[in-house]
């Protein structure tokens, strides 16, 4: 009987990359593909399942909603290749989270410390909208990650999908000294939620809807990480 392999973070970035289990999301990500937007006409698009991207050391995590259709979809990097990223890693690079301030392309050198980024959902979803079937479905991938990163001492869940997903995780996981409260606090800008070992913290999303307006301003955000750089340690 041939050996289960060992689950690790290669592992998983080849499941992950390879799922087709949702048939509405992978007929999406592919017609995006084909469909191109003017700007990138001349890239080929990833066009399959963004994995997770970071320190696999890393002490704070981060959690999205998902793949942006023209940034993570384009480039196979979450949160890269788009306006939401050029704000997120603007802010880990004031921080001392990120090598440099800006994430175009999978190769452009940019590297995290201490931190890595996941996504709930690892397709792009029409309209940024996930179904709850197709949130619940990829749910497993988030679980492994989040065991499978055992240094891990605070969760930014950046936006209510994150928040949601990273509470669900965190009780599906039953990792040891995560001890989550009975009732769950409501999503807020700066929650801070101790649940353990692992502090939980919400921040908006650094969507355009939410930058261009003034919502998630970049002191705003940088408070947070701040914040989380505080906790890693404690």
């Amino acid at each position: 009987m041939a050996a289960v392999p060992r689950d690790d973070l290669a592992t998983l970035t080849r499941e992950i990359t390879a799922c087709r289990a949702c048939p509405r999301l992978v007929a999406w990500r592919e017609q995006v593909a084909r469909e191109k937007r003017a700007a990138f006409r001349d890239d080929e698009y990833w066009a399959r399942p963004v994995p997770g991207f970071g320190d696999p050391r890393a002490r704070v995590l981060l959690i999205g909603l998902a793949p942006a259709a023209h940034g993570g979809n384009r480039t196979g990097r979450v949160f890269t290749g788009d306006r939401s990223g050029d704000f997120l890693f603007a802010s880990l690079f004031r921080s001392g989270f990120a090598n440099q301030p800006t994430s175009r392309s999978r190769d452009d050198g940019l590297a995290l410390h201490d931190a890595y980024v996941a996504a709930a959902v690892r397709c792009a979803p029409p309209a940024n909208k996930p179904t709850t079937e197709e949130r619940d479905r990829c749910a497993p991938f988030l679980h492994r990650e989040i065991a499978l990163l055992d240094r891990v001492r605070v969760i930014v869940a950046l936006g209510s999908f994150g928040y949601e997903a990273a509470w669900s995780a965190l009780r599906a996981t039953d990792l040891e000294g995560v001890e989550l409260p009975a009732r769950r606090p409501r999503f807020a800008h700066a929650l801070e939620v101790p649940c353990g070992r692992v502090t939980l913290l919400g921040t908006f999303h650094p969507s355009q809807q939410n930058t261009f307006t003034g919502k998630l301003t970049p002191p705003m955000l940088d408070a947070v990480f701040a914040r989380a750089a505080e906790l890693r340690a404690t």
